[in-house]
């Protein structure tokens, strides 16, 4: 039999280690809890920053510009849609005056020329507006008026004398014919140069109203009857020649209509906005370089500079179903071309696109657009700007 103290010190030695275990079975428990928090922790962590890293993956590539900003730059978009395309021939041209609009003035007689007043290309003549003075008193043949004031009064005494003799059968009817014929000719030829002729010499007036296009003589010139003064042009019409290489001759029948870029002008002008219309084509080759001339009418609207050079559009056809983009969407980066894209009122995505053919105000695309996109027409370097500046920043972690 146990002493009773030692079955004491038994039941407390156990009750003892029995606490001791516990306490050490809590403590490993609330480390695995602590480390399995701080785990969770950093995968939410790391969630979250894969999150930013998605977001910033969507949103670097596109460009911000305030809608108030883009408004004052002139910034314009549409939506791209399919739709039909010109086929065009490019080729060179050049626009002239219309020969039916200009007028060339000749000398009625020989004589110094004298300018009325200052005279250079492009002024405003009014018809009937004293360009010219022509005088011939310093010449070895004498006055030209007074030349012709004499011939036709020595035929008036001639057809006066004459003219009772034909009643009395003194000359043949025959005869007076011819001196009559002579009286006439001197005295229109008087009466002509009368009416022009003052103390400066012989007058010369515009004939029509118009513009000075060329001065073909200067301030004190000898000129003889004939010889031409000066080209006026009412400048109403114009002619856009355009020069087709002779490879393109079985393509001239599809010919309708034409556009042209002047060399002066960063903008394209369809004729039919002039009014103008298909002339003719030629029919054979002109110059060594062959090419054939095909011309077309089309009315002055006062900003067309007659004589400049130009790049021409011959419309040759038409086709459907085309994604094309006005040609002012486009801008070029080292010969790579790119359009903008609008994603919302104030983001905005350049877009690399392959192009196709042009016919001067519109570019066809071959690849990078669908249909549907809203792109930016006008002003489009505003955005190549603001993507330099003003692209959308990455997202910052520091806490």
């Amino acid at each position: 039999m146990r002493h009773p103290l030692t079955t004491l010190l038994f039941i407390g030695l156990a009750s003892m280690l029995s606490a001791c275990g516990n306490s050490h079975d809590h403590s490993e428990h609330g480390e695995e809890a602590h480390e399995a928090e701080q785990h969770d922790s950093h995968d939410e962590e790391a969630d979250h920053d894969n999150n930013h890293n998605d977001s910033d993956d969507k949103h670097s590539d596109l460009i911000w510009l305030d809608s108030h900003k883009a408004e004052a730059a002139g910034v314009k978009t549409e939506v791209v849609e399919r739709g039909h395309f010109n086929d065009v021939i490019c080729v060179g041209g050049s626009i002239i005056s219309a020969s039916c609009d200009e007028t060339t003035i000749s000398a009625p007689t020989s004589g110094i020329v004298a300018h009325s007043r200052h005279l250079s290309e492009g002024i405003t003549l009014r018809q009937g507006e004293v360009v010219y003075y022509i005088s011939s008193d310093r010449l070895e043949e004498g006055d030209y008026s007074e030349r012709l004031r004499i011939a036709y009064l020595a035929a008036k005494r001639e057809y006066d004398r004459t003219k009772p003799l034909v009643d009395e059968k003194i000359i043949t009817q025959r005869e007076f014919s011819t001196i009559q014929a002579d009286y006439e000719k001197a005295r229109l030829a008087y009466e002509a140069v009368s009416q022009k002729s003052s103390k400066k010499g012989i007058s010369i007036a515009s004939p029509t109203t118009g513009y000075l296009k060329e001065c073909l003589v200067k301030d004190g010139d000898f000129v003889e009857i004939g010889t031409p003064l000066m080209v006026v042009t009412k400048n109403q019409h114009l002619y856009l020649r355009a020069e087709v290489p002779a490879r393109h001759f079985n393509q001239l029948q599809k010919i309708s209509s034409a556009k042209f870029r002047p060399q002066y002008s960063d903008s394209t002008i369809d004729i039919k906005s002039l009014g103008g219309e298909l002339m003719s084509l030629g029919k054979t080759a002109v110059g060594t370089a062959s090419y054939i001339p095909v011309t077309f009418k089309l009315h002055n609207s006062g900003n067309i500079v007659p004589g400049s050079y130009a790049e021409v559009f011959l419309v040759t056809g038409m086709r459907e179903n085309i994604i094309s983009v006005p040609s002012t969407a486009l801008t070029e980066e080292q010969g790579v071309y790119y359009v903008y894209i609008q994603t919302d009122k104030e983001h905005y995505r350049k877009q690399q696109v392959t192009l196709g053919n042009t016919d001067g105000i519109r570019t066809e695309i071959v690849q990078g657009l669908k249909g549907g996109e809203r792109i930016v027409t006008r002003s489009a370097i505003t955005l190549r700007l603001a993507a330099t500046s003003n692209a959308i920043p990455a997202h910052n972690h520091s806490h």
